[in-house]
């Protein structure tokens, strides 16, 4: 159970992170310190079902969602071609 209170703002920033492929839970825990659990839970909640449900067999096993399980030449947490992020407002390519 989640115990932290998150603004609105935070809230989406951590849905974000969470639906990016090569954003390891890890991250999320570093700048949010909930854990990978605690994450889930958060998506469950402030997800639809069916969205949730489609992120959740997506991320399932996914090495770059785990750190553990990622190649050590990754040492980053957003991938290279990815735009600065500024209050969850992601620029257009």
């Amino acid at each position: 159970m989640i115990t932290t209170v998150f603004n609105e703002i935070q809230i989406d920033r951590i849905i974000e992170m969470a639906w990016e492929d090569r954003t390891p839970f890890e991250a999320i825990t570093f700048q949010f310190g909930i854990s990978e659990k605690e994450t889930i839970e958060l998506m469950r909640r402030e997800m639809k079902l069916t969205s949730f449900k489609m992120w959740r067999k997506r991320v399932q096993g996914r090495a770059t969602k785990h750190a553990k399980l990622r190649s050590t030449t990754i040492d980053r947490f957003k991938c290279t071609l990815q735009r600065q992020i500024t209050h969850n407002k992601i620029s257009k390519r």
